[in-house]
């Protein structure tokens, strides 16, 4: 009896899933400090190729069975080292950067800081419906369809999954993987290539083993 327990217990606490998560690599916007959302579509920079090269050199051996990214350059081109080795991609919207509607491309201004910050301030008191303008979408926007995507997770039969997706996207993403509310994404820091590796567990949880990893872009400047 004993003995049936414990195999019970080791199988709820096996790893099902192994799931790296990496922010896209940086663009001319992300160097300028402007906001750029899924309404955005640029390509990396010269920085950012670099970034993706060092990724794939760190990350390369990691028999990875498919590749996830969102419907934006930036994303697909941080990981198409990895795509050229055959891995299989698909591409989901529900993996978009969030939508910043009218901030979107805008050059910073006093004005235009002031309002970011405001609508940030709103997300972490709570308000997780404020929208950044008509046009943008509130964090439960974001969520919502982070919710669709998780669904599919769940069900591939694909062990070993990287994902390209996008900052504010992952800050969102672990709050909806790990149960935390929205107020706190926050706390989930990024930067241009950074890794999150999130693994899903026998019982149905998933757990962040890596947060915002950064060992392997050591030495760009």
């Amino acid at each position: 009896m004993y003995g049936a327990k414990l195999y019970f217990y080791a199988q709820q606490n096996m790893i099902q899933k192994e799931i790296y998560i990496i922010r896209h690599g940086q663009t001319d916007h992300n160097a300028k400090g402007i906001v750029q959302g899924k309404g955005i579509n640029l390509s990396l920079n010269e920085k950012g190729r670099t970034q993706s090269e060092a990724f794939f050199a760190a990350y390369k051996q990691i028999p990875f069975e498919i590749i996830y990214t969102s419907t934006l350059t930036r994303a697909q081109e941080s990981v198409a080292s990895f795509m050229q080795l055959g891995i299989p991609h698909q591409i989901f919207s529900e993996l978009d950067e969030i939508s910043w509607g009218e901030m979107e491309g805008a050059v910073s201004t006093q004005e235009t800081s002031e309002s970011f910050q405001a609508l940030l301030a709103k997300w972490k008191a709570g308000d997780i419906y404020a929208k950044p303008g008509d046009t943008g979408e509130s964090p439960f926007d974001l969520q919502q369809r982070q919710k669709r995507f998780v669904e599919h997770l769940v069900a591939t039969k694909h062990s070993k999954i990287l994902i390209a997706t996008h900052g504010r996207f992952i800050r969102a993403f672990m709050c909806t993987l790990t149960g935390a509310p929205l107020s706190e994404m926050d706390n989930f820091h990024h930067v241009n290539l950074c890794l999150y590796k999130v693994n899903l567990n026998g019982n149905g949880k998933f757990e962040i083993e890596l947060n915002c990893e950064q060992s392997h872009l050591e030495g760009i400047q």
